[in-house]
Parts: structure tokens; C-alpha cells; sequence
């Protein structure tokens, strides 16, 4: 990206310091998605620039920096949209988590998502507590009533269901809910 160069000083520092706004606020984008929006905004100052002739350089800045308004704000919805084409189609749980987070603003249905994430990281969590602690750890029933998924003080009647099969049987739903999550992303994306 060219850098727009100013005859005032102080107009040059306020483009510096808003073009590095923009710059931290595109961080989480791809390299391509990140210069390709720089280099919109940066053209959008520079016709501005162009636009407000009668003013000096500091006054025509400020109006178009004014105008288009704090990038950490006006950017949110853009970032958040683009992180989310980018984790559907790489299906990268960092993208993916990253695109929640940034979306997790749009309402229920990505709250959702983050729950079922959650959800996901959880099971993780009692696969490696398995291992660790063997019988404490599993489905419990107690009477035919379902008692915990998780880490259990095995009380009298407590009965651990899945045994052998508690660890391939949250693998396949880690899979699977993944492969969910990932799928209603997509599906969110082409609304």
C-alpha cells in the first residue's frame, strides 16, 4: 500500500496513527484480506483529501476520519464477517473460534455456537480426566436416572455405563459436533 504523503507534520501523525488503528483492528484477516482493505480505506482518505480542497490538510483529515468514525467500531461487523468465510473454508478451529468470538455480538445464534464449542472443549477435557482417573470418570446412572457426564465421587448404586466405550464414544461426538458446528457456520454465512 502507498502511504498518502502530507505537507503538514501533524496531518501526517494523525494518518499514521489512524491507518495503525485500521492496521490492528484487520490483525486477526488473512494477509490478502488485510492489504486489500487497507488499501480501500487508504484510497478512500486520499480521495476525500481530494474532495475537501479549501481546508488544510489537518482539517480535510480529520473530516474524513470523523466521517468514517473509529475503526475498532466500523470495522467490527466487516472483520467479524470475513473471519467467518475464512474459517468455513478452511474448517481451522482457531478460524472457526475466532470468527465465534468476533460474531458472538450478533445475537443468539452465535452464542449458541460458543456454547456448543463449549461443549466440545469439554469433552476434550473428560477425555484426558479419563485417562487420568480411570473409574471417577464417565456416564453415571443411579436407579436408571442419569446422575453425571463428567468426574464423580462413585457413590453406592452409582454405575458408570459406557466403561471401555466412554473415550471412542466422545471422540465420534467430537466429531460430529464439530462437523455440525462447522456446517451451520457455513450455512449462516450464505444468509
Amino acid at each position: 500500500m502507498k502511504k498518502i504523503n502530507f505537507q503538514d507534520k501533524s496531518a501526517e501523525k494523525i494518518y499514521h496513527s489512524y491507518i495503525r488503528r485500521i492496521d490492528r483492528t484487520l490483525s486477526v484477516l488473512p494477509k490478502s484480506d488485510k492489504i486489500d482493505l487497507l488499501m480501500e480505506y487508504n484510497s478512500h482518505i486520499y480521495e476525500g483529501l481530494q474532495s475537501y480542497g479549501h481546508k488544510s490538510e489537518v482539517e480535510r483529515l480529520l473530516q474524513i476520519t470523523q466521517n468514517l468514525g473509529d475503526p475498532e467500531v466500523f470495522l467490527k461487523p466487516l472483520v467479524a464477517e470475513r473471519k467467518l468465510i475464512q474459517a468455513t473454508k478452511t474448517f481451522n478451529p482457531k478460524h472457526i473460534f475466532q470468527a465465534i468470538f468476533l460474531n458472538i455480538g450478533n445475537g443468539f445464534v452465535y452464542s449458541l455456537f460458543a456454547l456448543l464449542y463449549l461443549c466440545l472443549f469439554s469433552f476434550l477435557f473428560l477425555i484426558i480426566t479419563k485417562i487420568l482417573y480411570g473409574t471417577q470418570v464417565g456416564l453415571y446412572i443411579n436407579d436408571g436416572k442419569f446422575v453425571a457426564l463428567g468426574i464423580l465421587d462413585v457413590g453406592p448404586g452409582d454405575i458408570e455405563v459406557l466403561g471401555s466405550w466412554f473415550i471412542p464414544v466422545l471422540l465420534i461426538s467430537m466429531v460430529l459436533l464439530y462437523l455440525l458446528i462447522t456446517f451451520l457456520l457455513k450455512a449462516m454465512k450464505r444468509k
